[in-house]
């Protein structure tokens, strides 16, 4: 047993049994290093890495490959979902110096912490054209040693280059006079184009394989449809949401949504499940959802919501960070089927089911088969002489009988620990479907999550919050200060949550994390944040992370609160400090929305114009959530009161003496007119048109 044995992470504690002398991310592994002048290897990854697993198994555990880390090396494990920060700024040496990057990721540094060398998977033997790891370590530790002064150049230049990246993207030395910037339509027209070009018209997505769910560009376009009417945008999102909720990368028995497909027509998934994917899932098919009243979609959200209730969610409310790929050490083993098992299990009614999921001797990857739907129910039904609703029934009732006898497998592993920004998202998720569909599950999950992150996750000062929890031997650990992405994504929730209560406690916190934002993590001349809060001091540099990668940018969704919150609280300095950050980046964002998606969300709220929608009178609140059903609506923010409310210049001096309920439609706080029907406010904020 080494010191990971007292950490709470999963994938530490599977490293806790190796025979290397693993340190945790702590100062007694940088202390060890300076005073015995040794090398450190930093090895990164997350607890459903298949590829971390695999390295673990050949290496790590192999006694003599221990034995020669221990002696020449000091050697860190850090979980990347945890350390977020540390992940970023050794990720992007193992870029600059191979050209790609991935898990694991195995970083070679001085004793200060500096990278000096990197890499992602050794295997145990040359092979796939890479050395072993063995003489990985043999040529690091001899470089070490015999070219000390070429290592330190090297380091000098690789934090050189970390830090000169935070500006390839962003625009410097801004004049007065580009205070009128253009956040014209025709900046959002050009990004549409772009991401077109970019569009797999056959299998849907953006690119080759492997295929990540593209959920910022998607809800992109489903905002530029929404003020332009182009029917391609809406098109391009429903498409590729039908091939990928067809496909493999959905969980076709219990619902979810595999991280990414290995393939471009989304049929064989890397099997893990993050939390993430699923929520911002989920948020991207309520408003498809809400503009196109598709069944599939409704459907999809409610097994999402059910596989995330089942199977990652803490008895508290708190939601866990992902499922493992494998099971038994095989990955995906779990979902995979042999035909012989389908028609044991349903007899006379397999030869259908296997028909529709394309179940066979053969299989469909690895001798197995992967259920998909290489058809639509209603092709299906008329190829087959059936009705959709017989077929539907039929096949529902093979489902059932299939996961009853799936449950009864072993599970993947699961990561228990809760991320505060990972549990935001899927809070906001909530909230997004109850719009949707309705349901007071859905609103009430989101309520019991916030009220577990409020628990849980605050620090001792009362403004800052934790990174991580977790339970440890029945005791409960918090730990890791939260990063700009903790609190972007939380006051994101907190706003939803407003919309969907309107209960003012969610809008006063949301200023209040922001304005912590504003404080702790500013840069002050170019007015971005930083990945960092100000107090975290263990290490080399602080980042600013400008795009998005599997979530959004943390930047990019304080824009957006930014804008919102000073729609609703009629703070502008917020909305100032906002068009600032937008300005820097504009012209990256023109150029490559693919990577800047959620930035080209923001610019869109000050391209067109932002609707801010207050209903006052007896019936405000249930008029409120009405009036959010009834459209899209990516450019309103919405306030609800019973009667006027002199706080908020929204909802001050709203109301008539005969109690009647009115909505305000305004801009800038200007309003027009009140009207009294949710068709009249609808058709002010344009919404109506599409």
């Amino acid at each position: 047993m080494n010191r990971l044995q007292y950490e709470t992470s999963p994938y530490l504690l599977q490293h806790a049994h190796t025979p290397v002398d693993w340190y945790a991310w702590k100062p007694e592994a940088f202390e060890k290093a300076k005073r015995e002048d040794k090398p450190i290897i930093v090895s990164i990854g997350y607890s459903t890495c298949h590829w971390c697993h695999v390295m673990e198994r050949e290496s790590f555990e192999n006694a003599d490959v221990a034995a020669f880390m221990n002696e020449h090396f000091v050697c860190i494990k850090v979980d990347r979902e945890e350390r977020p920060d540390v992940d970023q700024i050794y990720m992007e040496a193992c870029q600059a110096i191979s050209g790609s990057g991935g898990w694991p990721l195995n970083c070679f540094l001085l004793p200060d912490g500096r990278p000096f060398f990197a890499g992602t998977y050794y295997p145990p033997r040359s092979a796939y054209n890479r050395p072993s790891w063995m003489q990985v370590l043999i040529n690091i530790y001899q470089s070490f040693i015999n070219k000390r002064k070429t290592a330190e150049e090297q380091a000098n230049r690789l934090v050189e280059r970390i830090q000169g990246s935070d500006q390839l993207f962003v625009k410097a030395g801004l004049l007065e006079s580009d205070n009128d910037l253009h956040f014209t339509p025709g900046l959002l027209q050009n990004m549409f184009y772009r991401l077109e070009k970019a569009f797999d018209a056959k299998y849907g997505g953006f690119g080759s394989a492997p295929k990540f769910p593209a959920t910022m560009s998607m809800q992109y376009l489903l905002t530029y449809f929404h003020h332009y009417g182009q029917k391609q945008a809406l098109e391009y999102v429903t498409f590729l949401l039908d091939k990928m909720i067809g496909g493999g990368i959905y969980d076709q028995l219990g619902g979810g949504f595999a991280r990414y497909a290995t393939d471009a027509a989304w049929l064989i998934p890397h099997f893990e499940k993050m939390l993430y994917d699923n929520a911002l899932l989920v948020g991207v098919l309520s408003d498809a959802y809400i503009l196109t009243k598709n069944p599939i979609y409704a459907e999809t959200i409610r097994e999402t919501l059910r596989f995330v209730e089942r199977e990652m969610t803490d008895t508290e409310g708190g939601f866990y960070t992902a499922l493992d790929a494998d099971s038994e050490g095989e990955e995906g083993k779990f979902y995979l089927w042999k035909k012989s098992e389908v028609d044991s299990i349903l007899g006379e009614e397999a030869a259908l089911f296997c028909s529709f999921y394309d179940v066979s001797e053969e299989g469909n990857w690895e001798g197995n088969s992967i259920l998909w739907r290489p058809a639509t129910g209603q092709e299906f039904a008329k190829s087959n002489g059936l009705t959709p609703i017989d077929l539907s029934q039929r096949l529902a009732k093979g489902r059932t009988k299939l996961f009853a006898e799936r449950e009864k497998r072993i599970h993947p592993g699961r990561d228990e620990k809760v991320i505060l920004g990972w549990n935001a998202l899927q809070c906001t998720a909530y909230a997004k479907a109850y719009i949707a569909l309705g349901g007071e599950s859905y609103r009430e999950a989101a309520l019991r999550n916030l009220q577990f992150i409020f628990k849980h996750f605050r620090q001792e000062n009362g403004a800052d919050l934790y990174h991580t929890y977790a339970v440890q031997n029945g005791k409960t650990v918090v730990q890791y200060n939260a990063f700009l992405d903790d609190y972007a994504f939380l006051v994101e929730a907190l706003i939803h949550i407003y919309q969907i209560t309107f209960d003012e406690q969610w809008l006063n916190k949301a200023s209040d994390y922001t304005d912590v934002v504003m404080k702790e993590f500013v840069d002050p001349e170019s007015k971005l944040f930083f990945y960092t809060h100000q107090k975290q001091e263990d290490i080399i540099l602080r980042k600013k992370e400008i795009y998005d990668s599997a979530q959004p940018s943390g930047n990019a969704v304080m824009a957006i609160n930014l804008l919102k919150l000073a729609a609703l609280t009629g703070q502008m300095e917020y909305r100032e400090h906002a068009v600032e950050m937008l300005k820097r980046v504009r012209d990256a964002v023109e150029k490559y929305p693919s990577s800047f998606s959620r930035w080209a969300q923001a610019m869109a709220l000050l391209t067109e114009p932002l609707y801010e929608v207050a209903i006052v009178g007896p019936e405000a609140l249930s008029m409120a959530t009405d009036f959010q059903q009834r459209a899209f609506l990516p450019n309103s923010v919405i306030m609800a009161a019973t009667k006027a409310n002199e706080k908020y210049p929204l909802l001050a001096g709203r109301g008539t003496a005969d109690e009647r309920t009115l909505i305000y439609v305004c801009q800038d706080f200007t309003c027009q007119m009140p009207v009294s029907s949710i068709p009249e406010a609808l058709k002010l904020t344009k919404a109506s048109l599409h």
